[in-house]
């Protein structure tokens, strides 16, 4: 399924009590446990990759959760934590740098992370050189890709946290209860000894991650360890073998015990997360907070992840995009609506066929106004959701359809653009200053979309000068009774139909029919559906052009 082309939303009616829009759901068990204010909203990340377009997916269902949260008088505050003590396991193949260029391993201080695999990621030299660490620069960029899209979060560090001690009574409470850690540990992960001690140490000697603890203190705060291997998929990272003593902040918790951990020290409400964590890893975070900490885990939500392009986001093989980069192909609200969507149903950003999401989402824009008529379920939805992917509600505004505006984008002259969409009824002579320059804002948006995806509206159209066609007799008199046709007014199917029947009359050869038009309008030998192409161009161009009038 393409990006735009499902329903606002796919449930089926549950009811009487059914909410219109998923997130009310939510919201009703998270006020079921009637939780104090303010309710806390947590997502989370390892800053292993690059932070693209899929991992925002957490961080905008906590948002309209928070947001319906918010419509009922609480105060919300949503939290997303980097979980960057972690590990460096492997090397990224790809990086971003902070103005959102994506950039192979080669274009960057490789040595940097190369040399310090093992170590948490904020004790790793920032590869770009502009930020603290690795990891700094990890969470500057999701709290960027939130900023661009007017969600409000505060990107917790999981370092600051241990080395603040936030977490020391949560780590001691485990370590404390360690039979008990091992028992539950045991129904989800093979291999756990009776030795196993839940923290994993960072060796005062190498700065590596280790996971062997021989003992601990919790009154004194310390663990005692030996600087052993760690397994990296199927790659080992060899420890120094060092024997020491660590604090209770001079190391993390695996990540099984880190995630409750987090949720008794946040105090958080609700937490959504992908699939992938449905089956593992939310039953061992669920049990481990009942039965080794002792409080109740939040109010869960599994959401669908989805792909891009027909395929699963991946940084090792360049199938990713950044929020940024979405940005300067659509707006905002438009990005803000796609994930509106269902979270249970599986569906495709298709880059491709942006304009389908486009067109969604002007509709139920329409429909918001009640300037589009829609049966009672889509109506309900549009009033429901439509206040929370805007940042104001203003009647005045003008969309331009997007294809049109990519039409537009084949002339880079701002005054033409806007004469045309005036023309054309796009903007009305009434229209505040405001509203125009910003309708006109999507034709750049769809011009960069057009040359991105090599589309059928990636040209340039030859608007100053009329380019040299060879033109014979019998093509002359086509092209002029073309013309007249398309002066008595007809629509874009019409046109393309009369181009067909014009060449047929005068027998020539289709393909140099159309040729020939295409050379008129952009020197090119080929270029858009030329009938809706011309329909939707200011018609006295399109007949001194065809007449070779200039």
């Amino acid at each position: 399924m393409s990006a735009g082309t499902a329903p606002m939303d796919e449930r089926d009616e549950g009811g009487d009590d059914h909410h219109v829009f998923w997130a009310d759901e939510v919201a009703d068990r998270i006020e079921a446990r009637d939780p104090d204010d303010p309710i806390i909203i947590k997502g989370g990340i390892s800053p292993s990759g690059v932070p693209h377009l899929g991992n925002v997916n957490e961080i905008m269902r906590g948002y309209f959760v928070a947001e319906a949260l918010r419509d009922r008088g609480h105060e919300v505050k949503q939290v997303f934590t980097a979980d960057d003590r972690d590990p460096l396991r492997k090397l990224p193949r790809k990086l971003a740098d902070l103005d959102g260029n994506i950039v192979e391993l080669g274009d960057v201080n490789a040595g940097a992370l190369g040399r310090n695999l093992g170590k948490p990621y904020t004790d790793i030299p920032d590869p770009f050189d502009c930020c603290d660490s690795y990891g700094e620069h990890f969470s500057n960029l999701i709290q960027q890709s939130a900023d661009l899209l007017g969600v409000p979060i505060d990107v917790v560090s999981n370092t600051e946290m241990y080395e603040s001690g936030e977490l020391e009574d949560v780590t001691a409470e485990i370590l404390d209860n360690s039979e008990k850690a091992r028992e539950v540990l045991a129904e989800y992960q093979d291999k756990v000894d009776a030795d196993y001690i839940p923290f994993n140490p960072i060796c005062e000697e190498c700065g590596k991650i280790t996971e062997t603890v021989t003992d601990f203190d919790t009154e004194a705060g310390t663990v005692e360890y030996v600087c052993t291997d760690l397994e990296a998929g199927d790659n080992t990272i060899d420890g120094c073998g060092h024997e020491g003593t660590a604090t209770l902040r001079e190391g993390k918790l695996p990540w099984r015990f880190e995630w409750p951990a987090q949720w008794k020290t946040l105090g958080v409400d609700f937490e959504p997360f992908g699939k992938d964590h449905a089956e593992g890893s939310w039953p061992s975070g669920e049990d481990i907070a009942r039965n080794v900490m002792d409080f109740e885990p939040p109010v869960p939500m599994t959401y669908e992840w989805f792909t891009l392009n027909g395929k699963p986001f991946s940084s090792s093989e360049g199938n990713i995009v950044l929020v940024s980069e979405v940005l300067e192909l659509l707006e905002p609200e438009v990005l803000r609506y796609f994930f509106t969507k269902d979270p249970n149903k599986a569906r495709d950003f298709d880059i491709g066929r942006l304009d389908l999401l486009v067109d969604e989402f002007d509709r139920f824009e329409r429909i918001y106004f009640g300037e589009e008529s829609a049966d009672e379920r889509e109506t309900a939805l549009a009033e429901r959701i439509y206040p929370m992917v805007v940042d104001e509600i203003r009647p005045e505004r003008i969309r331009i359809p997007y294809t049109f505006a990519a039409i537009l984008g084949m002339t880079d002259d701002p005054e033409l653009r806007e004469e045309i969409a005036r023309k054309e009824g796009h903007i009305s002579d009434d229209a505040p200053d405001w509203a125009a320059e910003e309708a006109l804002a999507r034709v750049e948006r769809a011009q960069t979309w057009a040359q991105r995806t090599s589309n059928e509206y990636d040209y340039d159209l030859k608007r100053t000068e009329m380019p040299e066609a060879d033109v014979d007799a019998e093509t002359a008199v086509a092209l002029d009774e073309l013309a007249e046709f398309i002066e008595a007014g007809h629509d874009g199917d019409e046109i393309q139909e009369e181009i067909y029947e014009t060449a047929k009359r005068h027998d020539i050869d289709m393909g140099d029919f159309f040729g020939t038009g295409y050379r008129l309008f952009f020197d090119e030998e080929q270029g858009p559906k030329l009938g809706p192409f011309l329909s939707n161009l200011d018609r006295e161009f399109v007949l001194r052009r065809l007449r070779r009038e200039g």
